[in-house]
């Protein structure tokens, strides 16, 4: 297995939110966008906290509306990031240890784009099957 790095396969842009971002707004960017995670940066792009659609489902569980609430009330502030050249086999670890989906990829602590279990997968394939047009 070639061990490509999380600049090679990472997708980028990455779409983050605000502190202040509603979990509604966010809600509709999981559903529009078919994402089920994203990280929460400040202003300069450092990353701060991840809200995952499991966050959204633990608010609304818990009686929380969520146009009333911010990624910063129900974000998990303990991120998991990799660097720009962390191997794949490294975020396949980091991903297993911790039970993610997608790790934030950061270069000088600032996000640049975002490694999910998909890319990865995407990337240790060599399609069988094609589209003809």
């Amino acid at each position: 297995m070639e061990d490509k790095t999380a600049s090679e396969i990472m997708t980028r842009p990455a779409i983050s939110a605000r502190k202040n971002a509603s979990a509604r707004d966010i809600a509709l960017q999981f559903i529009t966008e078919q994402y089920s995670g994203m990280p929460v940066t400040e202003v300069d792009g450092r990353v701060i906290g991840i809200v995952t659609e499991i966050d959204i489902l633990k608010a609304v569980n818990e009686g929380r509306e969520l146009a009333s609430i911010t990624a910063g009330d129900i974000m998990t502030p303990e991120v998991a990031t990799a660097n720009m050249d962390m191997p794949l086999t490294e975020m396949i670890k980091i991903m297993d240890e911790f039970h993610i989906i997608r790790l934030p990829v950061v270069k000088d602590e600032k996000l640049v784009g975002v490694v999910s279990r998909g890319d990865i997968i995407r990337n240790l394939i060599e399609p069988e099957f094609m589209s003809n047009m």
